[in-house]
């Protein structure tokens, strides 16, 4: 895996990339501002940007729209302090696939990066769960005034096990932690979101969530 650093704070940088090369992990540059950002990811073609958000010049959120505009295959994880829902919700929209706190641990952030490079979208606890009800809310926000405000119905396409997974992503889960509730694989349980995207027409986790918070699932705590 070959990741690019982003943030304006050098003692970080270091600290981060001495942490990921012990992990085995390649940290094949950093950048200190979104523009340089943009400019080592055309040169070095990385894997997975770890990119903050708060930075001069050019921030994080206006780098990472850019550059999945030039480069849609590079996965873009945010690693900030903002616990802010308008960031969150921002960068998703802006195209990261992921959003993690400065706060976590290291094994936790090396986990995240590798679920980010296999397409397994990484959020901090309770953030997933976030977003899933901002979707939801928007959702019931764009419905016309004529549709019923009850839940969508649901068409019966899902199996029960498909439907138990989509209860549990949309928890805040990662998929090991769906894999291990139900006794599967997380690579089972990757198979398992791949068909509920098929059956239901979507093209991102984000859309999926949104389904399943107008569903009503996801709102108990977390086991």
């Amino acid at each position: 895996m070959k990741v690019l650093l982003v943030d304006d704070h050098q003692l970080l940088l270091e600290g981060l990339t001495n942490l990921l090369q012990a992990h085995g992990i390649q940290v094949v540059g950093t950048a200190v501002d979104g523009y340089e950002a943009i400019i080592k990811a055309r040169s070095l073609r990385p894997d997975v940007i770890l990119m903050d958000i708060r930075m001069p010049n050019c921030d994080g959120l206006q780098a990472t729209r850019r550059i999945k505009a030039e480069m849609p295959d590079v996965q873009i994880v945010i690693l900030t302090t903002s616990t802010e829902d308008e960031d969150l919700f921002e960068a998703v929209k802006c195209g990261a696939c992921g959003y993690l706190l400065k706060s976590m641990d290291a094994d936790e952030l090396v986990t995240s990066l590798k679920q980010a490079q296999e397409g397994i979208p990484p959020f901090s606890p309770g953030l997933a769960t976030k977003l899933m009800d901002e979707f939801a809310r928007l959702a019931g926000r764009n419905k016309p005034a004529s549709a019923p405000v009850d839940q969508p119905p649901h068409d019966g396409s899902l199996t029960q096990r498909q439907m138990e997974v989509l209860d549990l992503i949309s928890r805040g889960l990662s998929y090991k932690e769906v894999g291990a509730q139900l006794n599967l694989s997380p690579r089972t349980i990757k198979y398992h979101m791949t068909e509920i995207m098929a059956k239901l027409h979507m093209q991102n986790r984000a859309q999926v969530l949104a389904y399943a918070g107008r569903l009503g699932l996801g709102c108990d705590e977390t086991p």
